[in-house]
């Protein structure tokens, strides 16, 4: 989903999370069009119209193989703001140190935001810590790769009705998940509107957390000069059932000099329950740091 607004506006590049698409931004899309801005929403590999099988995607860079092409390819001088909901931020984050001088500034709604000197992987391991500790190791493994954290940090029921599979993949085989409707009821849209839960029953595909990634496992990918050297902005949905609060303020603890937002009402999916909010923040953001 790509087009423009008028000339000489910033380029917004939005990435979706788990199991979503462009799709998911079909309110945001507009708004920021009309405020003049150039907004690119992409679909990462296996995700929303994307061809591919998630079967067929070997790892994460591959998984995030749209947006690294789509920042390479801006023109000199354009000054792109990249925003990652969700387990997107894992994505604009590999961006971001790959390609830091194309970035003006980077948005985290919502997101797992990475920081130096750990692995991208800790955000996931910590996002869900639990009440009770009772699981099944097969269980287990299918959802997180790492029997350890998850066990620490999710509750038994916490994926609800969602389906859990293992793919065969080139690397051998990985977990993935789809999310069910009961779960997307209750933690991912319960603020969100009939008509917009009832759109992510019918667009949702299996995703993957990559935790088991050789990428997002490494405590050296990302750097103070690269990574570090990008603006960030985390953006807290304050009504969000996946990421508490506490979690997501935790995240922006992490990397020191991040500047926040808060967008009250919003629930995980900001971008359905929330949109003109979170349009006013992102035009706010780029007229600071873009």
């Amino acid at each position: 989903m790509e087009g423009s607004g008028g000339g000489g506006g910033d380029h917004f590049i939005l990435v979706h999370g788990l199991g979503h698409g462009a799709w998911c931004w079909y309110k945001l899309v507009p708004m920021l069009r009309a405020a003049g801005h150039r907004v690119t929403a992409l679909d990462m590999a296996a995700s929303g119209a994307h061809p591919a099988r998630m079967d067929e995607v070997p790892s994460f860079e591959e998984y995030s193989r749209p947006l690294l092409d789509a920042v390479a390819a801006a023109p000199v001088g354009e000054r792109l703001v990249l925003v990652g909901h969700s387990l997107g931020g894992l994505n604009i984050a590999l961006a971001m140190e790959r390609l830091p001088r194309k970035v003006a500034a980077a948005v985290f709604l919502d997101a797992c935001m990475p920081c130096v000197g750990r692995h991208m992987g800790v955000t996931m391991e910590e996002v869900s810590k639990p009440r009770v500790v009772s699981w099944t190791p097969i269980d287990t493994w299918l959802i997180s790769g790492d029997s350890s954290q998850f066990s620490r940090r999710t509750t038994p029921d916490f994926f609800m009705d969602s389906e859990r599979m293992v793919l065969e993949t080139s690397e051998g085989p990985r977990p993935a998940l789809v999310f069910g409707p009961k779960l997307l009821a209750a933690k991912l849209y319960d603020r969100s509107s009939a008509e917009d839960l009832t759109l992510a029953t019918m667009l949702v595909r299996p995703g993957r957390q990559f935790v088991d990634d050789p990428m997002v496992k490494d405590e050296t990918l990302l750097t103070d000069a690269n990574y570090g050297s990008v603006k960030k902005v985390y953006v807290v949905a304050m009504e969000d059932a996946v990421f508490s609060e506490e979690m997501q303020r935790w995240m922006v603890d992490l990397s020191p000099g991040t500047e926040t937002e808060e967008i009250a009402g919003a629930d995980h999916m900001a971008m359905f329950s929330k949109p003109r909010e979170l349009c006013d923040v992102l035009l706010r953001i780029a007229s600071k740091h873009a």
